[in-house]
């Protein structure tokens, strides 16, 4: 993650992004693995025999049936089925996709909005995570960057919607969207997390202690000049009700300032550099 002063001294960033021919093999890999997670097993074995026996007639028993020839077969016959694009064709249109992708107005954000306004100093080696429904579209917007994003949302509607909008967009890094009980229990969190955007909508609707938790876990997860977006969600606690949690942290303008008594766009905050600490007893609690 880099400070702002960096990001305005780096013509380009120190890490490159991955490459084309990389992007459309994930994106190859992705489809297919879709595609064989929607069959029964029924159907798995049929296409297994499809793949067998188109083997079988283009070698003329020249060879001798393998596992990796057996699989690369399957693949390929799902490639045809699927119709995807080869590599040429996939080149330019992705590349106008990818342009789109990366405008915050493609997912319904304001162009000022504050995690619009920071992308420009996460790496893509930088892990994110979202929580909340109400933040989906800040979610989008980083992994069109590059980003992994982990997103958990206390609803299975905004899982499935995000699921959805990820498979539909033929995004180039993985979003890892988990259904979470605040209350129960919280998935495995990135070890080093670059940036986190939270809903405090959704937060408001915890218990104090529950939410407090899970604000500490995703803290001392955060790396130094790592920054937290609170964006105001659909419920009553506005961002500024979870300040309180950021002693020590340095709050940031981002984005185009708003005129005085406009709803807030969010607020940005950035940890200063600090010792690392052990995670207290309720965070380990939480997550």
């Amino acid at each position: 993650m880099l400070t702002a002063a960096q990001a305005l001294r780096l013509d380009r960033r120190r890490r490159p992004r991955p490459s084309t021919k990389q992007q459309y093999d994930e994106y190859i890999l992705q489809k297919i693995e879709a595609y064989k997670n929607s069959l029964s097993r029924d159907q798995l074995l049929l296409l297994g025999d499809e793949a067998n026996q188109e083997l079988h007639a283009a070698t003329e028993g020249q060879f001798v049936l393998t596992e990796i020839l057996m699989l690369d077969s399957v693949d390929d016959l799902i490639k045809r089925r699927l119709k995807l694009k080869p590599y040429k064709k996939w080149k330019a249109w992705i590349k106008d996709l990818r342009d789109a992708q990366r405008a915050p107005t493609h997912w319904g954000l304001e162009p000022e909005c504050p995690v619009a306004a920071l992308v420009r100093r996460v790496e893509p080696q930088d892990e994110a995570v979202v929580v909340g429904g109400a933040a989906d579209s800040a979610a989008f917007l980083l992994a069109a960057h590059e980003i992994p994003v982990t997103f958990l949302a206390g609803d299975l509607g905004s899982v499935d919607r995000v699921e959805s909008r990820v498979e539909d967009e033929s995004l180039a890094v993985p979003v890892i969207a988990t259904v979470v009980d605040f209350e129960l229990w919280c998935p495995p969190l990135p070890d080093v997390i670059a940036i986190t955007v939270v809903d405090a909508g959704e937060l408001g609707e915890l218990d104090p202690m529950i939410r407090a938790g899970l604000i500490s876990a995703l803290q001392s997860r955060t790396c130094d000049a790592g920054v937290h977006v609170l964006l105001p969600g659909r419920g009553r606690m506005a961002p500024e009700a979870l300040l309180h949690h950021y002693d020590g942290w340095i709050r940031e303008e981002a984005g185009k300032p708003r005129r005085r008594g406009a709803r807030s766009a969010g607020i940005v905050l950035t940890r200063a550099p600090a010792e690392p600490t052990a995670l207290r007893a309720n965070d380990a609690a939480v997550c």
